[in-house]
């Protein structure tokens, strides 16, 4: 590298904050709350601070210090908020699955184990994913050369839960795979993957997409060979929902390639087209699928004697602990939760800061997602590339997605959908899954941010400028 080019760089990259000490402060911030928060559920169920809080307090900060340096190290111009907020909701997941732990009616039930040793050991192998993103994808642009493989790398992850012998029914839905000792959930990860392909797609294919034939009621209605894309992906969801009984899976896929559509081409007809042909396959599925129908019944009548009797109460419960709650809530480790059952410290795990927390609570933790969501949206309007704005696009919407078919499954807006709440609730695939989804979001965001390299300094137009004829 010459002298002037080193030069160069150095004037570039002095002329932008990193805003890294902003992070470091925040993230104190973001081990602390949590911190005085699983002193406060100690102090509430025995009276006494819980015995390992040291350790807790000391293991969330180390995890939260070495990504810190990665990210200082390897991409410094990265938006200084994501990965504080990233580290406060897993903080606070810990907590709550370590509160539901205490429980003694959880405890008596059978194979009972602690999960909040095991979500520590999640956590860090997603923050040590998340390091590796960092590490190793040096310029998001790469992941474009893969867009047809990732294609085929998210098919696969998708039908790996129908393989005999590795798929595993749980409770009515066919999306987990077990390998050895564990469980794993390969839709977590092909949300990333598909974004991947999405995004390479729609970049080559957006200008033939935005070509309309005609105006109906005020909308432009795309061309029938243009609506050959949607069709496939929505075929594509309605097979996961029919095969795997997975409504949020076929939501979140469906909806996250219509939001980058509307963001590739800019036609509000293929929102409407999406809400339409969502609405119709569900509506289909379920009049003839047995378990989408056991939800959409507890959806639309959870008190109703014979949903209850199907072993399908857990709506009911969840709904009576946002109604005990109130708005300021019972306070941590004080409430009723645990009656929700197997599924308190992961599908519904919303329930218990409903009931704790209250109102308050419950929108603090939305505001959260919906900033994690904001600073997604924010980076895909300061990239500079196609790719980079729709791939970003595309997992922030993912993300957002997710944040609304399991926290409206819970709160009774939509049918349940058996997804869990990124990082707040127990399960390793959606935490791990999430750390790298936030590691490219800060991969995209340092090359949008990074300051464009000044213009090296001409010696003979300075000679110009002091030696006049």
């Amino acid at each position: 590298m010459s002298s002037s080019t080193t030069h160069t760089s150095t004037i570039g990259a002095i002329g932008a904050p990193s805003r890294r000490n902003t992070e470091l402060a925040l993230l104190v911030f973001a081990v602390v709350i949590p911190l005085f928060a699983y002193m406060n559920v100690g102090l509430a169920i025995s009276g006494e601070l819980p015995p390992g809080m040291l350790g807790y307090g000391l293991g969330l900060g180390l995890l939260a210090g070495v990504a810190h340096l990665v990210v200082r190290k390897f991409a410094p111009y990265a938006d200084p908020l994501l990965l504080p907020l990233a580290t406060l909701l897993n903080g606070l997941g810990l907590v709550v699955i370590w509160r539901l732990d205490q429980s003694e009616k959880l405890q008596q039930r059978p194979n009972f184990s602690e999960a909040a040793p095991n979500q520590l050991l999640y956590s860090a192998v997603g923050i040590a994913l998340f390091v590796g993103v960092l590490l190793l994808l040096k310029d998001h642009r790469v992941l474009q050369r893969y867009t047809y493989i990732s294609m085929v790398a998210a098919i696969g992850l998708l039908l790996l839960p129908l393989v005999p012998g590795l798929g595993m029914n749980v409770f009515g839905a066919r999306i987990w795979i077990r390998v050895g000792g564990f469980s794993i959930q390969p839709g977590e990860f092909a949300k990333i993957v598909i974004a991947i392909f999405f995004a390479g797609y729609l970049m080559v294919k957006r200008d033939a997409l935005a070509l309309a034939s005609r105006r109906f009621m005020g909308l432009y209605l795309p061309r029938g060979r243009d609506l050959g894309p949607i069709l496939v992906v929505w075929a594509m969801s309605i097979l996961i929902l029919v095969f795997e009984t997975d409504l949020g899976t076929s939501l979140l896929f469906f909806g996250m390639f219509v939001v980058m559509l509307y963001v590739a081409t800019e036609r509000t007809s293929w929102i409407v087209f999406g809400l339409l042909m969502s609405g119709v396959g569900a509506v289909g599925v379920a009049s003839f699928e047995p378990h989408v129908q056991q939800r959409v019944d507890a959806w639309l009548d959870p008190f109703n004697s014979d949903v209850i009797a199907q072993n399908s109460d857990q709506i009911a419960q969840s709904l009576m602990a946002f109604g005990s709650g109130g708005t300021l809530g019972s306070g941590l480790g004080q409430g009723h939760s645990d009656l929700i059952g197997f599924a308190a410290n992961s599908d519904f795990i919303l329930a218990t800061y409903g009931e704790e927390l209250g109102l308050a609570g419950v929108m603090a933790v939305l505001l959260i997602y919906g900033l994690i969501v904001e600073r997604g949206v924010r980076t895909a309007l300061a990239a500079r590339d196609p790719f980079g704005k729709l791939l970003a696009v595309g997992l922030s919407g993912a993300f957002a997605i997710q944040v609304f078919v399991v926290a409206g499954g819970v709160m009774g807006l939509i049918p349940l959908t058996g997804m869990t709440m990124p990082f707040i609730a127990y399960g390793g695939s959606s935490v791990i899954a999430n750390w790298a989804l936030v590691g490219i979001l800060l991969r995209i965001s340092d090359t949008a941010r990074r300051p464009a390299p000044s213009p090296a300094p001409n010696p003979d137009a300075e000679m110009t400028q002091v030696v006049r004829p």
